[in-house]
């Protein structure tokens, strides 16, 4: 089953360091500011995150929390979700093993 991605997914690629961050910020708020019931960022496509970037979505997920939606971490890498363990955000984030399945949870 695939479902389709729809204005709620955010998907990112590459590094997400200092330089690359305000665009995650940025981009994840003109998300946000519709305030969907659930926000996907889709980490598929991330080898590395600082951070920069952990407080983009850090961020991210306390504005979505706010308004009381349900903020989700897609297809993290074994790389990236070394990071998020050592910085103890491994319990913080919703993880999903893939966009699908974050779509798909209730």
């Amino acid at each position: 089953m695939s479902l389709p991605e729809s204005g709620n997914v955010l998907s990112l690629k590459g590094q997400i360091d200092l330089h690359v961050s305000p665009q995650v910020a940025a981009s994840l708020g003109a998300i946000i500011d519709q305030e969907p019931s659930r926000v996907v960022v889709d980490l598929s496509g991330v080898s590395y995150i600082d951070s920069s970037g952990l407080a983009a979505l850090i961020n991210g997920a306390k504005s979505v929390e706010t308004y009381g939606g349900r903020f989700m971490l897609a297809g993290v890498q074994d790389d990236v979700r070394s990071i998020l363990e050592r910085a103890g955000l491994s319990q913080f984030f919703l993880v999903f093993p893939h966009v699908d399945a974050a779509l798909a949870a209730t």
